[in-house]
């Protein structure tokens, strides 16, 4: 029951009990005039010499003496029931008292709730704050250009078997100038590449990703070119090495060849993320993923998510080979540190 009703029920039992105390009180005057009527006949009745008018005194006086008796009844069954109404409107009240004290109690646990939530609310708003303010900062340490080192070798190719490497170099361009931040991305490119050109690349431009193009064998070694330009097969320990020593500006290694993967997960042990492939990879596919990797770089998305868009790229043109491609990071949480491009209103 609500407190409005206690407090009906109350003012009900209290109306009830001055009635019952009004009914009493004029029942017990009624018996007070009945008893002095009754008194006064007597005394009349005693006074007279009259035999019929003494007899006709005590008739009166025993009839105002049955009134008398009839209310004095009346009036003690008032009380009875005023007792009873005394302890109802008691109840009643304590019910209605212990009804105020819940919705006390209640409206101040509301009040403290809503107290916790608000000092949650700003203790929250402060995090929030202090994480924007860090992020800005961390943002704003980002370069204000990413360069990317584009190195292709493709040795002892023919028409037939040659790999449309230039082709992939064209289409990532297109997908950079068409992105949000094309002014942010600098993309260089190397041709026929030997051991000697990596590092010359490297010292040169201080790039931010370096990309290799071309072909990678299951025994874990990269295909590169020797100075006659025939194929010359670089093992995994020696390009290791050359990423370790790579400028301090290095995030990450993108290896587009194929059985590339053991060479990225090396990788992370010296530089933050490496991409690499788990089997050998078509042509048409590595094209389009490495465009579309760029492009979501461009639009400034993370590593991680510029990945993920990539690998959804290839499901749709190239169903069964997404999951050739794998992703390699020093850490679960270093998605949002491997932003490589600052937005442009930070």
């Amino acid at each position: 029951m609500s407190t409005s009703s206690y407090r009906s029920q109350v003012a009900s039992n209290q109306r009830g009990l001055v009635k019952l105390q009004a009914d009493k009180a004029k029942k017990a005057s009624d018996a007070a005039k009945a008893g002095k009527k009754s008194s006064d006949a007597s005394a009349a009745a005693s006074k007279t010499s009259s035999l019929s008018t003494a007899q006709s005194k005590l008739r009166e006086a025993l009839r105002y003496e049955k009134e008398q008796t009839k209310a004095l009844t009346e009036v003690s069954r008032l009380e009875g029931k005023i007792v009873d109404a005394q302890k109802k409107l008691s109840l009643s009240e304590k019910r209605l008292n212990e009804s105020i004290q819940r919705d006390q109690q209640r409206a101040n646990a509301e009040q403290e709730d809503r107290f916790r939530k608000i000092a949650d609310g700003l203790s929250r708003h402060d995090k929030l704050h202090d994480q924007t303010a860090r992020e800005i900062e961390r943002l704003k340490a980002l370069p204000e250009k990413i360069t990317v080192a584009f190195f292709a070798a493709d040795p002892g190719s023919n028409a037939s078997n040659k790999l449309a490497l230039d082709e992939e170099a064209r289409l990532i361009r297109e997908k950079i100038r068409a992105s949000e931040h094309r002014d942010s991305l600098e993309f260089h490119t190397r041709w026929a590449v030997r051991p000697l050109d990596i590092f010359q690349a490297i010292n040169e431009l201080n790039p931010t990703i370096v990309h290799f193009s071309g072909h990678g064998t299951s025994e874990d070694t990269l295909v590169l070119q020797d100075d006659q330009g025939n194929p010359k097969y670089v093992p995994l320990e020696g390009i290791v090495s050359a990423m370790a020593l790579a400028a301090d500006n290095l995030r990450l290694v993108f290896f587009n060849t194929c059985f590339s993967y053991n060479m990225a997960q090396r990788c992370i042990d010296h530089i933050p993320a490496a991409i690499g492939m788990n089997r050998d990879v078509g042509d048409r596919a590595a094209r389009f993923f490495a465009a579309q990797f760029y492009s979501a770089i461009g639009f400034g998305h993370p590593i991680k998510k510029a990945f993920l868009q990539a690998q959804a790229l290839l499901a749709m043109e190239e169903p069964g080979e997404e999951k050739i491609p794998e992703l390699y990071e020093q850490a679960d949480d270093v998605e949002s540190s491997l932003i490589l491009v600052r937005p442009a209103e930070i």
